[in-house]
């Protein structure tokens, strides 16, 4: 009986959902000025992102930018009012490109980045669990993912867990579609999200397989390759040259 209860139990959190206006906190959602330091995990994780994203973006046939720590507001008259993902995809760019210091919304040109990731830190797991993705919603993303290297999201809020993804649907709610080990889908890159200890895979398979690789990744296998297909035409002129002598 106990048994049937906890499945009844389980099969009931999978399917609640909860929805709920946010209304925009103002004096809350200002940021303080400087920078706020990252360990070097934080520090891992984002990097390798950023690099992957970067080969991702090169082969698009659109353009699109990828940004780190870039300021995002989106209210004219409360301008310290946002948020600074960790990480974030800008499609299209704003007219500055690399030169842009802030994305300002209200400014022609510039928009919400389609894809946003925030990497949880020990120094302040509760932001990453329960506040950041209604500064999202505010903001107008279409999918948030919140990666947690170290497992540090507290158990009161259901954590840990490695991965969230939060998507906007039709009506412009933004949902969490995802909580948990992963892999998760994003719909932005048409790709599987895999942890992989401290840093976090991207692949074309659920299975992990067809794993994205960064620029230089691509360059050393490019020219690994071509090595390997030299070696084996010596070694056949080599071969034939025995069997004519």
């Amino acid at each position: 009986m106990l048994a049937t209860l906890d499945s009844v139990s389980q099969a009931v959190r999978a399917a609640v959902t909860i929805r709920y206006p946010v209304e925009p906190r103002l004096r809350e959602w200002e940021l303080p000025g400087g920078t706020v330091p990252e360990s070097a995990v934080h520090d891992a994780a984002t990097e390798r992102l950023v690099l992957l994203l970067k080969a991702w973006v090169a082969e698009l046939k659109e353009e699109a930018q990828v940004a780190r720590n870039l300021a995002v507001r989106w209210l004219e008259k409360a301008p310290q009012v946002g948020i600074d993902p960790d990480v974030c995809v800008l499609c299209p760019p704003p007219p500055e490109r690399g030169l842009v210091e802030s994305l300002r919304l209200w400014v022609p040109g510039h928009f919400a980045p389609p894809l946003c990731f925030e990497i949880v830190s020990r120094s302040h797991p509760y932001k990453d669990y329960a506040e950041v993705h209604e500064r999202y919603a505010a903001m107008g993303t279409r999918e948030l993912v919140v990666f947690d290297p170290l497992l540090a999201g507290p158990k009161s809020l259901g954590g840990p867990v490695s991965l969230q993804v939060w998507r906007r649907d039709a009506l412009g709610t933004l949902d969490r579609v995802y909580f948990g080990a992963g892999p998760a889908h994003s719909e932005v890159l048409n790709a599987w999200l895999v942890p992989e200890g401290n840093l976090l895979a991207i692949a074309g398979e659920h299975s992990g397989e067809r794993r994205w690789q960064t620029i230089e990744e691509r360059e050393r296998a490019q020219k690994e390759c071509e090595r390997a297909v030299r070696m084996d035409l010596e070694r056949r002129v080599a071969e034939l040259e025995r069997q004519r002598r």
